[in-house]
């Protein structure tokens, strides 16, 4: 029941499904908070997937894509209302339209659902997150590289490289097909920008087992990475699970790792300099009102940080070209008198 303040009285529930069946479509209401220049578009609700850690199955039922017609209507909108970033969103991206059809030949597919949208005049960014490592098939990765307005960046939540946790995790998939699908990334799309997160210390994560995670990390050298200590989720296999890891020792593991890769994402950004980029600006930058702040498509907006650019006086949305002339950690720095 819904209920009110003074004067209003609750509302009776009609019915409340077992499973969430709900998916919304371009004509629901959408309030747009923030930058107008970059939008997020969920393609699909719900997830089929029975990853040990994770809840969202029982709470938002299984996956309910919605059509390429539908999502390509709700770009054109958010195209015309001034976005020229699309970043496209599911509980797994590369799952798709599975549950549009039995036929493979037949059923929508991401790669269709990006040559859609690649029609879309004015849908500059067309951005992946949350694609999972098992299901990329060669066509979608063909899409991707020669897509003109999909960026070459792939979000790719990997959470461990070590076969016993993979297995413990009830993640489907072995690390010879983590390794697979990074070669082909890598040798099929051209500066490919791969992005992934881990979780460590999940019940089972024993030492040998996060050192192979360290190693594949200081060998696969991707260009951004997450990592989150485990936690417990009441309803979820992993809660169950023995083997439980000591909170400081999962920390020490959390520590190490961003270290690590602090180091590959600092050498990864010196290797830039002198590079022209576009950049899709946002605005005055937070550390000074003399710099503008952007990103170009190997950043991701809020977590991969971001373009510096010390002279110009473009505006929120704009795409210039600018030359890379200083690296941080995770940060460049970029002129724009090239």
């Amino acid at each position: 029941a819904a209920a009110g303040g003074r004067g209003r009285r609750a509302l009776p529930v009609i019915q409340v499904s077992e499973t969430p069946s709900y998916i919304y479509d371009h004509d629901a209401p959408r309030v747009r908070i923030g930058a107008r220049h970059s939008a997020y578009v969920k393609i699909a609700e719900g997830c089929d997937r029975p990853c040990a850690f994770c809840i969202i199955p029982k709470l938002r039922g299984p996956q309910r894509s919605r059509s390429i017609d539908d999502v390509v209507a709700e770009a054109r909108g958010l195209v015309a209302d001034g976005a020229r970033e699309l970043n496209l969103i599911a509980q797994d991206l590369t799952r798709y339209g599975w549950d549009l059809g039995s036929d493979p030949a037949t059923r929508p597919t991401l790669a269709g659902l990006l040559r859609g949208l690649g029609t879309v005049d004015g849908a500059r960014w067309i951005r992946l997150h949350y694609t999972f490592p098992s299901a990329f098939d060669d066509e979608l990765i063909d899409v991707i590289a020669s897509e003109p307005s999909v960026c070459k960046y792939v979000d790719v939540p990997l959470q461990h490289i070590d076969d016993g946790m993979l297995k413990t995790m009830r993640r489907g998939h072995s690390s010879k097909v983590t390794w697979d699908l990074i070669r082909r990334l890598r040798a099929r799309i051209d500066d490919v920008v791969i992005r992934t997160t881990f979780i460590v210390g999940h019940p089972g994560e024993t030492d040998d087992a996060f050192e192979r995670l360290y190693d594949f990390v200081g060998e696969a050298r991707m260009e951004h990475v997450g990592v989150f200590t485990y936690s417990i989720e009441p309803g979820t296999v992993a809660a169950m699970l023995p083997h439980r890891v000591d909170p400081e020792v999962a920390e020490e593991r959390r520590a190490r790792l961003v270290e690590l890769q602090r180091g590959i994402s600092r050498a990864r950004g010196e290797a830039m300099v002198g590079r022209d980029l576009e950049v899709l600006v946002e605005g005055i930058s937070e550390e000074s009102d003399l710099l503008l702040e952007g990103r170009w498509y190997g950043q991701a907006p809020g977590i991969d940080g971001v373009v510096y650019l010390a002279d110009g006086t473009a505006r929120p949305g704009d795409l210039v070209r600018a030359r890379v002339t200083q690296a941080a950690d995770y940060d460049l720095a970029a002129s724009l008198d090239i």
